[in-house]
This record gives C-alpha cells, sequence and structure tokens, in this order.
C-alpha cells in the first residue's frame, strides 16, 4: 500500500483533505489493525484523520475491517445482547453505567460491558464493576457462559479486538484520540444479535454516527453519553435515537428533569459510586426517570426479532 499517496490526500487539512473510498479505508484500517503500518507513516495518518475528520466512506471501511477481525461471543437464545462500551470512566460525578446493565440483566436482557480504561485521572468503571460483583471474564468462552447464567459479563477489549485495543493504547503517545476510538463506540462482538450503545461526546459526531448507523443495518441506540459513558444525565435525558435494519426512529426526545434531592448521585468516588448504585438496586434510593426511560428503551430494541 502506498502510504505516502494517501498521506498526501488527507493531510491537507480541514478544507483541502480529500477522503478515501470505501475500499481504500478498508485496506488501509486492516493494515493498521495487523501492525503494519511504519510508526511514521502511522502517526501521520492517524494525526491527519484526527484533523480532517472521518467521512461516512472511510467510516464504512472501517468497521469492515474491523468487523474481520472481531472475535464473536454467543449470545444466549432469546433477547439480543445490549453492548455497552466503556472507555472513560468517572470524572466529577456517580458513574451510572453499571445501573443500566445491572437494571437490564433483571429484566432477563444480555449485557455485555467492553472497553479499556487508560485515565489516570479518573475512577476505574472496571474498579466499579468489580465493587459491584462484576469481574472481568478472562476469556470469551467464559463471557458467554456469564452471559447465559447471570445475563451479564464484562470483557477487556484486548480479548475482542486485539489490533483496536493496541491502536487505542497508542494515545498515551500521541497525546490525543485517534479513529480507532471511534471504532470502539462501533464495535460489535455479537453480530446480528446485538443492540450497540453508541454513546457520542461531541454533538457534531451524531449526525456522523446517524449516517452511519443508517447504513451500517445492525441495531442500536444512539444518544450523547455522560462524561462519555453510555448512561444518560439524571438531570437531562438527551434525545434517543433507535436503529434496526437500516431504519432509524426517535424513542424518546429530549427532555429537561425538574432538579431534586432524588436526581443529586453524588461522588464519582469508588466507593461511594458502588453504595449509591446499590441502594438504587436496593429501592432505597430512586433510580432517576432518565435511566429508567434508557432502560426500557433498550429493552424493547434487545426484544425486537
Amino acid at each position: 500500500m502506498d502510504y505516502a499517496a494517501i498521506i498526501k490526500e488527507i493531510g491537507r487539512g480541514t478544507r483541502g483533505a480529500r477522503p478515501m473510498t470505501r475500499d481504500q479505508a478498508h485496506g488501509l484500517f486492516a493494515a493498521i489493525l495487523d501492525g503494519k503500518v511504519p510508526d511514521l507513516e502511522l502517526g501521520a495518518i492517524l494525526l491527519s484523520l484526527r484533523i480532517k475528520g472521518e467521512s461516512l466512506e472511510e467510516l464504512l471501511g472501517f468497521k469492515a475491517a474491523l468487523d474481520e477481525r472481531t472475535r464473536q461471543l454467543v449470545v444466549p437464545e432469546g433477547p439480543r445482547c445490549v453492548v455497552l462500551p466503556t472507555y472513560n470512566g468517572a470524572r466529577k460525578q456517580a458513574n451510572l453505567m453499571p445501573l443500566v446493565a445491572l437494571l437490564l440483566a433483571r429484566k432477563g436482557i444480555p449485557v455485555l460491558v467492553q472497553g479499556r480504561h487508560d485515565f489516570d485521572s479518573r475512577v476505574s468503571p472496571f474498579k466499579l464493576l468489580a465493587a459491584l460483583g462484576i469481574d472481568i471474564e478472562r476469556s470469551l468462552p467464559d463471557a458467554s457462559a456469564s452471559l447465559e447464567k447471570h445475563n451479564i459479563a464484562c470483557l477487556r477489549l484486548d480479548l475482542i479486538a486485539r489490533g483496536l485495543d493496541w491502536l487505542l493504547g497508542l494515545r498515551q503517545t500521541l497525546g490525543v484520540r485517534s479513529c480507532g476510538h471511534t471504532m470502539a463506540k462501533l464495535l460489535d462482538p455479537c453480530r446480528s444479535r446485538s443492540v450497540r450503545v453508541v454513546a457520542v461526546t461531541h454533538p457534531p459526531y451524531i449526525e456522523a454516527m446517524q449516517a452511519f448507523l443508517q447504513l451500517d443495518g445492525g441495531t442500536a441506540m444512539l444518544m450523547r453519553g455522560t462524561e462519555g459513558e453510555a448512561y444518560v444525565a439524571p438531570r437531562r435525558r438527551p434525545r434517543l435515537l433507535g436503529f434496526h435494519a437500516g431504519q432509524e426512529e426517535e424513542l424518546l426526545p429530549a427532555l429537561d428533569f425538574e432538579d431534586g434531592d432524588e436526581l443529586n448521585t453524588g461522588s464519582c468516588e469508588l466507593e461511594q459510586n458502588a453504595t449509591l448504585i446499590q441502594a438504587m438496586l436496593a429501592g432505597e434510593r430512586p433510580v432517576p426517570q432518565s435511566i429508567q426511560d434508557q432502560v426500557e428503551v433498550l429493552t424493547a430494541l434487545a426484544r425486537r426479532p
């Protein structure tokens, strides 16, 4: 592959850059995931893409290459498996992503939490999950068995897509996120049996993800995440969009909730966060209405044929 020719086209800045074709993007991302791109060229490509932004055709090409390298879980018969990506952790407020996962599991919906954690300045979601009795599984067969037995499993990214895990690890070297972080939100380890929760942090990405999910053809829910995690904010429910077989629908409109003590989810400190979620699960603290709404629409998507 002629990396110099690709860099020449995508590296001209936000106005002068030209997007790759879907086939070019597929070939390039396959080479990146397989570790075949030399370091100098790889750095130039990743930074060029970050400055330019990924086109729809590039995203589709990247996803095709990722799908070819994504290991698959066995989902029990019945509802689809809700896939919750976790790549950030808590910074200021309690992380309620595990609450969403556990409430879905209670309803008989299989849930896979997948991701990695690189932020020393944020509370690890995996430590929070462990405090709630959800440990990282050591293999895909173990995760599949946990879905069958407990309706919930947690996996590190490297067990699902090793090349993507390596790519995300370059953030500590480059200092910025790359196209790999976008693809991590779209990872599908249960193809044809999944409901992916695509949580977007920056509003401009909503439109890009809408266009992608319409063409991708899978089942998914698109939403504005909270501190980068896949749960809705307690005080303001974002617009929730559903996708199924290429069709888009508004599941719920955006809605502000009245401020009150019951919406104060408190500290992101590990022990306090875990205690809060346990109290909500036990009925000792109210579950925010926005979280209940998210769980209900995901349950409905998971039960679609």
